[in-house]
């Protein structure tokens, strides 16, 4: 059995999900689960719409609504050209479902409406993959992962209870796999055991793949993208890039935990506990080989891997007394830090000054200064860069960093950091 995921970027158009049926035509005979995102900018345009409802702006926010709708209702009627067929009362009950929604006054939180809200593409994109599917003669199961994908109440970053969702994928999802033909469901979306829908945080769709993975015990979990493969640096940013054709579980973290936008650390876990392998793979392209992600049996040489992060700020906490950054001042900054829920991408500290490289967000460094104002001292920089350098060679580093200004450096035998101004 294996799980096959599909990004946003795949069901963006008429195209592509063409490409992806012709993907999943060579699978119709073997068991085999597929994840979905939403198609892509849809996520971010139900976002807009989420903040619209709550700040009561019921028009902006119906607008929006509409224009999504109705970008999806084209494109099954371009797929599909069958205005009788059961996807188009999906969407129109969906469509009533979310009027009445919006004529609601919000009384929760933002996070509660955001998840009602935003997992609705999820939705959208399955049911028409599947209607499509169907068209096409392939024998389709859809599951509502809400079903399945227990968590709690903790809305836009729920966190999964493994013993029941174990459960419950064993009692809905195993025999929907024991019979012919694939079964389809959502990524990124979950719910909890009153059967209120939340979503799974960043990059929560490849997590919902590996975590299905895990708890199916897959022969591997394949992510299919836009790109080849892995590279050593993101293209957009640097010539000459190296594919990556095979890399180890604690590579692909530490590339991530550095900032590259390759696979989310949380989604490597549920794969690495099981020793399930990870094919990063071109959906445009099926026939390339594309990366793989697995537990190496022997060392693996890497080039020079680069990530550059921008929109950085360098923020410096002094203790207003001379006292010592002790344990106990670390302490208290670090809860400051874990209750506004600001990753520390640099950390550097000396005798009386704790420094850290953070990305940059005017409301998180508001809510900071306010709460460390009156025991500390504080500055900081903004529009800055953090660049890393994993298996770093000699020159690479002084001929990435050029002209800019090195404010903060840290290395060590693997990796070199540095915050740059431009």
């Amino acid at each position: 059995m294996e799980v096959f995921k599909f990004g946003g970027a795949s069901l963006q158009s008429e195209a592509r999900i063409r490409a992806v049926a012709h993907i999943l035509e060579d699978y119709r005979d073997r068991p085999l689960l597929v994840v979905v995102s939403a198609m892509d900018k849809t996520t971010n345009d139900l976002e807009k719409m989420a903040s619209h409802y709550y700040q009561r702006q019921r028009e902006t926010a119906a607008q929006l609504w509409h224009s999504i709708l109705e970008r999806h209702r084209q494109l099954a009627e371009s797929l599909l050209g069958n205005p009788g067929d059961p996807v188009f009362g999906q969407l129109q009950h969906l469509g009533q479902e979310m009027e009445w929604q919006l004529g609601e006054k919000p009384y929760l939180s933002p996070a509660y409406y955001y998840d009602q809200v935003v997992s609705r593409g999820e939705l959208l994109s399955s049911w028409i993959l599947t209607a499509f599917l169907r068209h096409e003669g392939l024998a389709v199961h859809w599951m509502d992962a809400r079903e399945v994908i227990r968590t709690d109440h903790n809305y836009r970053d729920g966190h999964i209870e493994w013993e029941v969702t174990q459960r419950l994928v064993q009692e809905k999802l195993r025999p929907l796999l024991d019979q012919p033909g694939l079964v389809i469901t959502q990524g990124f979306i979950g719910g909890t055991e009153d059967g209120k829908t939340t979503t799974l945080g960043r990059e929560g769709s490849d997590y919902s793949a590996a975590v299905f993975a895990n708890m199916l015990d897959a022969k591997s979990l394949h992510v299919w993208k836009d790109v080849e493969g892995i590279k050593n640096a993101d293209p957009k940013l640097f010539p000459d890039t190296i594919s990556l054709a095979e890399m180890d579980y604690h590579e692909v973290i530490e590339m991530a935990y550095y900032g590259a936008q390759v696979i989310h650390p949380k989604t490597i876990k549920p794969l690495q506990n099981k020793k399930i392998p990870l094919f990063v793979r071109c959906f445009l392209n099926k026939t390339l080989p594309g990366t793989i992600i697995h537990e190496s049996l022997q060392p693996l040489v890497f080039p020079p891997i680069i990530v550059l992060k921008k929109q950085q700020v360098l923020i410096t906490v002094t203790s207003r007394d001379f006292s010592f950054i002790t344990e106990a001042y670390l302490s208290r900054l670090y809860t400051v830090f874990n209750d506004l829920k600001i990753k520390l991408n640099l950390i550097q500290n000396g005798a009386i000054s704790f420094s850290c490289c953070i990305d940059q967000d005017s409301v998180k460094i508001e809510n900071l200064m306010k709460m460390l104002h009156g025991e500390f001292q504080i500055s900081y920089h903004e529009g800055l860069e953090l660049l890393t350098v994993r298996h770093y060679k000699d020159g690479i580093v002084e001929r990435l960093t050029g002209s800019k200004n090195v404010l903060l450096e840290q290395r060590s035998a693997e990796t070199v950091q540095r915050v740059l101004k431009g």
